[in-house]
């Protein structure tokens, strides 16, 4: 998160400027054309927790400790979690965690869906990053440019309705259907051999 002591040093102007720059960032993060991993193996708090809600997958290991506990410093949550947070565990449990600055490790964040997986905690103090590989060695084989498109739908289609959404889909479908990867793809299964794919 930020650095609380440095932030009560500045004045409101700057406050404001630091809080915008940090939800720029955050933006930008979610956008990436690449699927994004956090993970949280110690204390992910306010602007380390948004940081993670900008990933598209979030592992953590069970000691893991999270929460946006800005309204326990009079702040609420200015870099994404007001609106990423309700998007991830639902409305009622957002307001709750951002309502009473409650602090949750990571057996809790999974069980209410905030992380995809929890593992526990090894004694390298590296298990959620291992994880975290693990699973993005899953991804990696994939084609690149179905995942991006996958990754552009699903971003895209969830700030729509449902029929905006499938129109989406089927838009970024039309872009994946002349790629090579795409016949690629097709043609492995036909062969029964596993796909080469080039991201083009």
């Amino acid at each position: 998160g930020a650095d609380l002591k440095e932030r009560a040093k500045m004045d409101d102007a700057e406050v404001g400027h630091f809080v915008r720059r940090l939800r720029n960032l955050m933006d930008e993060i979610a956008a990436l054309p690449v699927p994004t991993i956090a993970a949280i193996d110690g204390y992910a708090l306010g602007g380390g927790l948004e940081l993670a809600l900008a990933c598209d997958l979030r592992v953590a290991a069970s000691s893991a400790k999270m929460g946006l506990i800005e309204t326990t410093r009079g702040l609420l949550p200015g870099a994404g979690g007001t609106q990423r947070l309700p998007r991830c565990v639902g409305i009622g449990l957002a307001k709750e965690l951002i309502f009473t600055g409650r602090q949750i490790d990571g057996q809790e964040a999974f069980s209410m869906g905030l992380v995809n997986h929890t593992v526990p905690q090894n004694s390298d103090g590296d298990a959620a990053y291992q994880r975290a590989l693990t699973l993005a060695k899953e991804i990696l084989p994939q084609a690149p440019f179905a995942v991006k498109m996958g990754k552009l739908a699903i971003n895209r289609g969830m700030e729509v309705d449902i029929a905006s959404g499938m129109a989406i889909e089927g838009m970024c479908y039309a872009q994946n259907i002349p790629t090579r990867d795409r016949q690629e793809g097709m043609a492995a299964f036909k062969e029964k051999r596993p796909p080469q794919f080039i991201g083009k």
